[in-house]
C-alpha cells in the first residue's frame, strides 16, 4: 500500500511542472498578442487622421477658394464671335467646375446664336478648366437691304452685320428691293432667293442681283429688266429668258421687261 501511494505521489509531481509550463506559455501568448493588437491600433488611427485632414484640405482647396469657379473659358474656332459672346452663350459665370454638365453647355451655345452651327465642351482642370470649340456657319451670300450690308448663310440666317471698311468675303451680292428696315429685321430672308444666287454664281455669274419680293431674283441688261424668280431651277429660266430675248431682238422689239419667273407664264413688256 505504502508503495502503491508513494508511485502516485511520483506521477503528481511529474505532471505539475507540464500543466504549469502550459498556463505560462499560454499567458505569455496573449500577452504577446494583446501587446500587437494594441500597436497595430494606435498605427491605423494616425494613418486614418491623415486621410481625413487630407480629405479636409482638398475639400477646402475645391469649394473654399476661387481656383474651381468659372471666370473665364478657352475659345476656338470662333471667326465671327469673339470669347467674351461665346462665354455669354454658354451661361457658366461662376459656376463650379464640379457642377458643368458639357452636354447643357453645349445646347445652350448651339441655342443662344444661329452663327454657331456646332460645338465640343471640354471639362478640365485650371488654368483653362472649359475648352470650347465652335463650329460657325460659314457666310453664303451678301445681302443688302434697307441700305444694310449682312453676311447670310444657305438659310438666310443673318451671320453678320460688317462694318463699313470691313473686307467682305468673295459672294455674290443680292440688292433687295421694296422691302422695308434691314436685313432679318421683320421678315427672314427667303431661302429661295439664297439657293437661287448661289445656282446663279455656279453657273459662273459674278455680277449683282437684285431681288423683289413679286418678282424674285433679277438683273438689268442693256436697257431692260430681267426676273427670274427664285429656287433651283435658274439654268432653265435663263435659257429661256436668252432664247426670247434673242427672238424679240431678231424682230426689231426691245423690250422694257422679260419676265421668267414662272416658266409656265413666260411674258414681257415693250
Amino acid at each position: 500500500m505504502s508503495s502503491l501511494r508513494s508511485r502516485q505521489q511520483k506521477r503528481r509531481a511529474s505532471r505539475t511542472p507540464g500543466v504549469l509550463d502550459g498556463v505560462q506559455k499560454a499567458t505569455e501568448r496573449l500577452s504577446v498578442g494583446h501587446s500587437v493588437r494594441n500597436e497595430t491600433t494606435i498605427n491605423w488611427r494616425y494613418v486614418s487622421g491623415g486621410i481625413v485632414f487630407a480629405l479636409v484640405v482638398v475639400l477646402v482647396i475645391f469649394f473654399a477658394t476661387d481656383l474651381f469657379y468659372v471666370r473665364s473659358v478657352a475659345v476656338g474656332g470662333a471667326t465671327y464671335l469673339d470669347e467674351g459672346e461665346v462665354f455669354r452663350y454658354a451661361d457658366i459665370a461662376e459656376s463650379h467646375i464640379f457642377w458643368i454638365d458639357a452636354a447643357q453647355v453645349r445646347e445652350d451655345i448651339i441655342a443662344s446664336s444661329e452663327v454657331i452651327a456646332d460645338a465640343q465642351v471640354e471639362i478640365g482642370w485650371p488654368p483653362n478648366m472649359v475648352r470650347i470649340v465652335i463650329e460657325e456657319r460659314e457666310p453664303q451670300a451678301i445681302w443688302e437691304q434697307g441700305g444694310v450690308v449682312a453676311l447670310v448663310d444657305l438659310r438666310g440666317t443673318v451671320l453678320r452685320y460688317p462694318s463699313d471698311g470691313d473686307p467682305l468675303p468673295d459672294l455674290i451680292r443680292v440688292v433687295a428691293e421694296d422691302i422695308e428696315g434691314p436685313p432679318g429685321a421683320d421678315a427672314p430672308i427667303p431661302v429661295g432667293a439664297i439657293t437661287g444666287a448661289l445656282q446663279m454664281q455656279q453657273l459662273g455669274w459674278q455680277r449683282e442681283l437684285r431681288y423683289q419680293p413679286v418678282n424674285g431674283l433679277g438683273f438689268t441688261e442693256n436697257t431692260w429688266e430681267v426676273w427670274l424668280g427664285t429656287g433651283t431651277n435658274m439654268p432653265n429660266k435663263l435659257a429661256i429668258y436668252e432664247a426670247l430675248r434673242d427672238r424679240l431682238l431678231g424682230e426689231g422689239i426691245t423690250p422694257l421687261e422679260i419676265n421668267v419667273a414662272d416658266p409656265d407664264g413666260v411674258y414681257y413688256r415693250n
